[in-house]
């Protein structure tokens, strides 16, 4: 695997972009793609209109007096404050539930559309609805997962920042347990953010693929990752560096149109259409550089294995 590159995806991803967007451009084409790129990022960071108020620091009153005055308060109407927490609690986690599901459904309509330069939207939603299903619950278990191991770190810090906090008696040994444990939940944070990224850069193209479950898929690419760990580490250091420049395009854009654009990328779909050069770019070097692994990773071929 000596020929592994992370630039020469580069100029063929450009060219992807060309091909699907542009050569001929088709308003109708940018809509329906928008659609599955709006679906395969619901839930996920995106760029929103900033808000340059910073506030006031005048009338916050004394922090020490609100929180006992909070605490207060919660301590004396708990009876109803646990039930109305898990209950917002459940409805939270459904609705993270339900936008993860419609999240991965989007995965596979827009890899379907950079893969096969198609537009379609209803064909792809019915004919990946298993693997996206096995996606989404693969997803689903690994966020449960990692908010078991993380909830009990947060808790625990809290417990040990609040007395501290309440008596303004901050000593050496529990900030030290507090950094610790911040620390402690930021690697675990990032282990999980690692694998969520391999998993949608590289195992979802797997499952497109050979039609497998995402646990099937993770099997097979895992020594293909053990084999080339190298490679694949500087694959997600050149992310960021992916990442920056995009960002700063994107803000000189703003700073030329003096923030027109930001206002049209602020709206929810309407963002999505037009930042689709930058989505389908991302999607389809991802794509390049996983085919220089071998013709079977190479999702521009016609997919040999229908879905099951």
């Amino acid at each position: 695997m000596e020929n592994i590159s992370v630039t020469d995806p580069i100029g063929l991803a450009m060219e992807r972009v060309k091909q699907i967007l542009f050569r001929p451009f088709d308003l109708g084409k940018w809509f329906a793609i928008g659609f599955c790129a709006w679906l395969a990022g619901l839930g996920e960071p995106r760029f929103r209109g900033g808000n340059f108020n910073g506030g006031s620091n005048q009338h916050r009153g004394d922090v020490h007096e609100q929180f006992e005055h909070a605490h207060s308060y919660v301590v004396e109407n708990l009876a109803w404050i646990l039930p109305l927490v898990i209950f917002l609690f459940v409805i939270a986690f459904a609705f993270g539930a339900l936008l993860i599901w419609l999240n991965s459904r989007g995965k596979f309509m827009l890899l379907n559309c950079v893969a096969l330069n198609r537009s379609d939207v209803v064909e792809p939603w019915k004919r990946f609805a298993d693997l996206a299903n096995s996606l989404f619950w693969f997803r689903l278990g690994l966020g449960v997962i990692g908010l078991l191991i993380t909830a009990p770190l947060i808790v625990f810090g809290i417990l040990v920042a609040i007395p501290m906090f309440r008596h303004d008696s901050w000593n050496a040994g529990g900030v030290m347990v507090l950094i610790g444990l911040g620390l402690g939940t930021g690697l675990i944070s990032i282990c999980f953010a690692l694998i969520r990224k391999l998993t949608m850069d590289f195992v979802v193209p797997i499952m497109y693929l050979r039609g497998s479950r995402c646990v099937a898929a993770w099997r097979e690419f895992r020594p293909l990752l053990s084999a080339n760990i190298g490679g694949f580490v500087l694959y997600l250091l050149f992310q960021i560096v992916i990442a920056m420049v995009i960002g700063v395009m994107i803000l000189v854009i703003f700073l030329v149109t003096c923030c027109i654009a930001c206002c049209f990328m602020s709206i929810p779909y309407i963002g999505t259409v037009l930042l689709l050069p930058v989505i389908i770019f991302r999607r389809a070097y991802s794509l390049h550089y996983l085919a220089q692994y071998g013709p079977s990773y190479n999702v521009y071929q016609p997919v040999a294995v229908a879905p099951q």
